[in-house]
């Protein structure tokens, strides 16, 4: 039994919710978010929020139970509130700044990163060395995070590069003489 997809999902005031077969399509104060669920799990709004329950009991619709659950969880939070991921920047001369409509980066090559800011999400850089991606996709801002640390993710010797805000880097001692 799913420990999460049992419970239902809650809809706070002034977000709406339409259900058509197995399309959730979600508006609040955000933006509007769609998804579609997969066929092994069922959909339905009532009085506690929106439930989601398995067709049968085969495993893989157990399994889509708690995820389908979840997903949908994440449409109506990120149309409330959105979501946000904080990167870090570590190392002498590494910067960050907006530029148009692309993100900057000097991360110690030869030449800048460009990164285009794909629709949808939003890039500030408080400090040169701090910055915040935004949006009201989940999966989004996530993916967009994990590019741009892709770039030069944090070494473990000295800790230079791009890390998560909160990240614990493990650290390697250096040559021994």
């Amino acid at each position: 039994m799913s420990r999460i997809g049992k419970y239902p999902v809650g809809i706070p005031k002034g977000v709406t919710v339409t259900l058509n077969g197995q399309e959730v399509a979600v508006k609040g104060p955000k933006g509007e978010l769609k998804l579609t669920l997969v066929d092994d799990v069922t959909i339905e709004q009532g009085e506690p929020g929106l439930t989601v329950r398995p067709r049968d009991d085969s495993q893989r619709a157990r399994a889509m139970w708690g995820l389908s659950r979840t997903l949908v969880e994440n449409l109506i939070i990120g149309v409330t509130d959105g979501f946000s991921k904080t990167l870090e920047i570590n190392g002498v001369g590494y910067r960050a700044a907006i530029q148009g409509k692309n993100l900057q980066l000097n991360l110690g090559f030869s030449h800048d990163v460009l990164y285009p800011i794909p629709a949808g999400i939003d890039i500030k850089c408080a400090k040169p060395t701090e910055i915040t991606v935004s949006g009201i996709d989940k999966q989004k801002v996530g993916q967009v995070a994990a590019e741009i640390r892709g770039y030069r993710g944090p070494e473990p010797y000295k800790g230079k590069g791009v890390k998560y805000a909160g990240e614990y880097i493990f650290r390697k001692e250096g040559k021994k003489k």
